[in-house]
């Protein structure tokens, strides 16, 4: 059977997102875990973030933070709002944060302007820049559910969708890992279609 795994790390909405996963899931178990030997045992696993970015920083212990580090390089991982900011190089955020680096870009406050507010909250819609697996049966253009003030304006990832034309990124590719702004759990039928093609995502 195969074991996805939400990162507990004191911090997200790890609930809502693990009922998200159990509404689609069809043989696959859905954990929730702080422990390093059930991360290590993980076939997926998910890294979910709510809140300011150095209180989920400061959240991960030394020993979460190496196994982490360790074992999302290897195995499919989806990455949600602060849970993608997290893995970027840093972030302008309370005063300057240095990010995991897993994924290449800065995090910074968005432009307040007429057309995005801050905080950015509710449904927008993302464009797709490329097709990804994760998007499947996703048509372009649909609206995910937002709620952050920080963003990701530009990497050399792989850039996969943006909202509000080039203003932030939406989600970011590399490798086994897909990472989004969104949420997808408070993204009813999108989101859900999401994490079900996350569950079958191989790599």
């Amino acid at each position: 059977m195969t074991k996805v795994v939400v990162i507990d790390y004191g911090m997200g909405n790890l609930h809502s997102v693990s009922k998200a996963l159990e509404t689609v899931a069809s043989s696959e178990s859905i954990e929730i875990s702080s422990d390093s030997q059930v991360i290590k045992s993980a076939d997926r696993l998910v890294l979910p973030g709510v809140g300011a970015i150095k209180e989920c920083l400061d959240a991960l212990s030394v020993e979460l933070k190496e196994i982490v580090l360790e074992e999302i390089k290897k195995k499919p991982t989806l990455a949600i709002c602060v849970g993608m900011q997290m893995l970027l190089d840093s972030s302008e955020e309370n005063n300057g944060v240095k990010g995991l680096s897993i994924l290449e870009g800065k995090v910074e406050r968005i432009d307040d302007s007429n057309e995005v507010k801050v905080p950015h909250m509710g449904w927008n819609k993302v464009e797709y820049l490329k097709d990804h697996f994760l998007f499947k049966n996703i048509p372009n253009s649909s609206y995910f559910y937002f709620v952050h003030s920080y963003c990701c304006k530009a990497s050399r990832d792989e850039l996969t969708a943006t909202t509000h034309g080039e203003k932030f990124v939406s989600s970011l590719a590399k490798d086994n890992i897909f990472a989004v702004q969104f949420h997808p759990e408070k993204s009813q039928t999108v989101g859900l279609e999401l994490y079900k093609n996350f569950l079958s995502w191989s790599i």
